[in-house]
């Protein structure tokens, strides 16, 4: 979960895009990581602090409040609430948390990434929280056992919670950083699949945060995005309708950003994966 030295090489200023370098304790747990133009970000108990806080505005800090305060209400909430969700749906599609992210999974087509010849597999969750789909990505990476997975967040108690899952299970191959989904700490073309998870329709600018997902894609490479969209196809009862206000109460227009996805982007599928989930995936130029 800490930070190793090799993984220095990979992390890059978000202000500037410029190579980091180490400053602070050996083990990596206390100091800092310096940039030329002279930012210092902090490393805090082995998390990296990648981000400005000025930049952390509006929905951002909002919501990021809310994670902070609540961080163990989030997965079960998910857990409990999506079945009724899906009340009065003839199909099973997506009808269990576990479906919902069995789907989100599949396109990610783990199976068929190809062992780069000069690095691991890299696979990138931004919005990581609480961790609920690393165990599916790991699964999804057996043929790659040297893989690294990394996990994103701005909300430092979701990430809390991460660590907590991720010592429980042993895992000590999953990377974590605190950073801001609208300037990745990372060099373009690092990560081998790149994924999103119920975040997007509470971003400042979701045109800005799929470029970023886009730029630390290796070309080709399919990036998915999931968040809430009732589908449009119906019918739905008054109380999916109300459930649906009330769990997107920080967007007035909650849908699908295919208006946003980046110019020259290919094989731009927009899905409903669910009554109030789509799934956008696309692949970066």
């Amino acid at each position: 979960m800490n930070l190793g030295r090799q993984d220095l090489a990979l992390l890059r200023c978000p202000a500037c895009r410029g190579s980091l370098v180490w400053e602070g304790d050996g083990r990596l747990q206390e100091g800092g990581l310096a940039c030329a133009c002279g930012r210092t970000w902090p490393v805090r108990r082995g998390l990296a602090r990648l981000f400005e806080e000025g930049e952390v505005v509006g929905p951002d800090r909002r919501m990021r409040r809310i994670y902070d305060a609540l961080p163990g209400l989030h997965d079960p909430a998910v857990r409990y609430t999506l079945p009724l969700f899906q009340y009065g749906r003839r199909s099973s599609l997506g009808s269990t948390e576990g479906s919902l992210r069995d789907g989100l999974i599949a396109r990610l087509c783990l199976g068929e990434i190809a062992s780069p010849a000069d690095r691991p597999v890299r696979v990138l969750e931004v919005g990581v929280g609480g961790g609920a789909n690393l165990g599916r990505v790991w699964a999804g990476l057996e043929r790659h056992p040297d893989a690294e997975v990394w996990g994103l967040d701005l909300s430092e108690g979701m990430l809390g919670r991460c660590v907590r899952l991720l010592e429980r299970g042993g895992d000590r191959k999953t990377r974590l950083v605190m950073a801001d989904a609208h300037a990745l700490p990372f060099e373009d073309h690092t990560f081998d699949r790149v994924f999103h998870v119920g975040g997007i329709g509470a971003f400042r600018d979701p045109a800005l945060a799929l470029a970023e997902l886009a730029r630390v894609a290796v070309a080709a490479s399919p990036i998915v995005v999931v968040d809430e969209q009732l589908d449009r196809q119906g019918p739905h009862r008054l109380h999916h309708r109300l459930l649906f206000r009330a769990v997107t109460f920080y967007d007035d227009d909650p849908h699908c950003p295919v208006e946003h996805v980046p110019p020259g982007a290919t094989d731009v599928r927009p899905e409903q994966l669910s009554r109030f989930f789509y799934c956008l995936s696309f692949r970066a130029s």
